[in-house]
């Protein structure tokens, strides 16, 4: 009697280790809160660390740097907008967009065929003859037909985000353009929220105040969510994920 042994699959080890990710990645707040993430090892931290190029700054002579008028960062009135590699500046995000399109549709045909011989040289009292009974060559074709399509449709969409987050020069790209990174993390009991934003700003549209808004921002990715017991809760198990792909029906 042989005894066959069972040997797993590569695709059945694979999908094991994915589970076993996911499961480690859940694992982190079972029985506790969320972990936060560790900004040592963020590009922000590493942008700020970092030594950057330095700023061109035109020479002045001692009246110059006793005035309160002067132009130089450190001045009253001086320039402190981000503008090189470690710098930090203002992200306000105000989303408020509305969009509604309404699609609608109505299509109708109809049609109406019919032939009738009642006197053809008397051939049909003839062939009536020899019909069987009820069957009749006054009408002999009769076609009616009707179609008809219609279509309605509709999408409506309403978003509003408010935020503000502070993001750092994270590098200061060839032409001057500044690339730049933030994020956020707040946690309440159990919930974890994050908020990440990133893109490309050019020097000129940061304001005085060191902001700048999200429609200046160029290639923005903004992304609001967050991890923890909640979070989990609303998101289907990873088989569940894998049978809606699968599954065709």
């Amino acid at each position: 009697m042989n005894v066959k042994t069972f040997r797993p699959t590569r695709t059945v080890v694979m999908l094991a280790l994915c589970g076993l990710a996911v499961a480690c990645g859940r694992a982190d707040h079972i029985g506790k809160a969320p972990s936060f993430s560790n900004p040592m090892e963020t590009r922000e931290h590493s942008a700020m660390v970092s030594a950057s190029l330095p700023l061109v700054v035109e020479e002045v002579g001692p009246t110059d740097r006793a005035s309160l008028w002067s132009g130089q960062r450190s001045s009253l009135l001086g320039d402190r907008r981000a503008m090189q590699r470690g710098d930090i500046m203002t992200v306000v995000i105000e989303i408020d967009e509305k969009a509604e399109i309404s699609n609608e549709t109505d299509r109708s045909r109809s049609g109406t065929e019919r032939l009738q011989v009642p006197q053809l040289g008397g051939l049909p009292q003839r062939l009536d003859e020899k019909l069987p009974e009820g069957a009749s060559t006054s009408d002999l074709v009769s076609i009616t037909s009707s179609s008809g399509s219609s279509g309605d449709g509709s999408v409506k969409r309403e978003e509003k985000l408010t935020l503000r987050v502070a993001a750092t020069v994270v590098d200061v790209l060839p032409n001057g353009i500044l690339s730049i990174s933030g994020s956020q993390e707040l946690r309440v009991n159990f919930e974890l929220r994050e908020l990440l934003v990133s893109g490309f700003v050019r020097p000129a549209d940061i304001s005085r105040q060191n902001e700048i808004t999200y429609d200046k921002i160029a290639q923005a990715r903004v992304s609001y969510g967050g991890r923890g017991q909640i979070t989990d809760v609303q998101q289907p198990r990873i088989g569940q994920q894998v049978l809606d792909v699968i599954l065709p029906f």
